[in-house]
């Protein structure tokens, strides 16, 4: 990847949210907190995983990945971010800032596309059960892995490339946290429309095709739930998808809101909302996947407390 572009822009300036320097420093701790949070919960659920054989299941399996990406999703963007707010070199390359995009890009549609490869997880334990070892065996699931980091990185690298035909020739100021789509079609001075067109057609592929997917698989899971009898039956099957259910409305809320729209109406709420897929639900993650699930409990109890928690249960 070139140092600059064909219009000769070699760097960007991240001004972040606010040039305010009080609002600056607020946003500096609120990131590096979130960021903390983040990075501890996530290595936590991957470690707690890996160690208690009784998670060595495809959901646990999934999970795992799914945090494993959330923690490589915020450290693309979070560090770079924190030294933008801390320090007077607010520079970033233009070198950097694509890749930053490509990584931003790539990681978003992994997440989605885990989150996809769940929901069909979940529909095969409740709506086929005597078929769940078989339908989801570990060489199955790995190859859906696969999938779906190969999908994601040929999507990541295509919008990138079609960004390095963008000519920038105005103001290289970003008034935004990190590189982002659509922060930088606003700064070209070149057509974009063609650009904004393939966002649109892909985003419509990676995001709402397995969009669509987990919505019909949802539809066969509630009809299966409501035919069991028990209650209690009914319940403990729905609480396996309750996090599920809760990871994908806030992670596809958040991505609606900033990329079903036209490019001209980006705005600063838009930022607010790209934080929100950006940082807080990475975030808020391993606390809904942990918060009411016991088997996650009792790993993350053993896997920090050890004896001591096997002599408390």
């Amino acid at each position: 990847m070139h140092g600059s572009n064909q219009s000769g822009v070699s760097e960007f300036l991240l001004l972040g949210i606010s040039e305010s320097p009080e609002q600056q420093r607020i946003l500096f701790w609120m990131f590096l907190s979130m960021y903390l949070v983040t990075v501890v919960g996530s290595v936590l659920i991957i470690l707690a995983i890996s160690f208690d054989p009784r998670l060595h299941t495809p959901m646990y399996f999934f999970l795992a990945n799914l945090s494993f990406t959330d923690l490589f999703f915020v450290t693309n963007t979070i560090p770079k971010m924190l030294v933008s707010l801390q320090s007077q070199n607010k520079a970033i390359s233009y070198a950097g800032c694509l890749t930053q995009l490509y990584f931003l890009v790539s990681l978003v549609a992994l997440d989605n596309l885990i989150l996809a490869t769940m929901a069909y997880d979940r529909y095969v334990a409740i709506c086929r059960p005597l078929h769940y070892t078989t339908a989801m065996s570990p060489g199955l699931c790995i190859l859906l892995l696969i999938l779906c980091w190969a999908l994601s990185v040929l999507y990541g690298l295509f919008l990138t490339l079609f960004m390095t035909k963008v000519t920038f020739c105005g103001s290289r100021k970003i008034h935004y946290i990190f590189c982002e789509m659509y922060v930088l079609l606003r700064l070209a001075c070149s057509n974009t429309q063609v650009n904004h067109t393939v966002l649109i057609a892909t985003g419509s592929f990676i995001f709402l095709a397995p969009l669509g997917f987990m919505i019909m698989s949802y539809v066969c899971i509630v009809r299966a739930i409501l035919r069991i009898p028990s209650a209690s039956s009914k319940y403990k099957a729905f609480s396996t998808c309750a996090s599920h259910l809760a990871v994908v409305s806030l992670f596809y809320g958040t991505l609606c809101m900033v990329y079903l729209q036209p490019l001209q109406s980006y705005s600063m709420k838009d930022s607010v909302a790209t934080v929100m897929y950006a940082v807080v639900t990475p975030m808020m993650n391993p606390f809904i996947y942990s918060l009411r699930n016991k088997d996650m409990h009792g790993a993350l109890g053993r896997l920090l407390l050890g004896k001591a928690f096997q002599r408390l249960t």
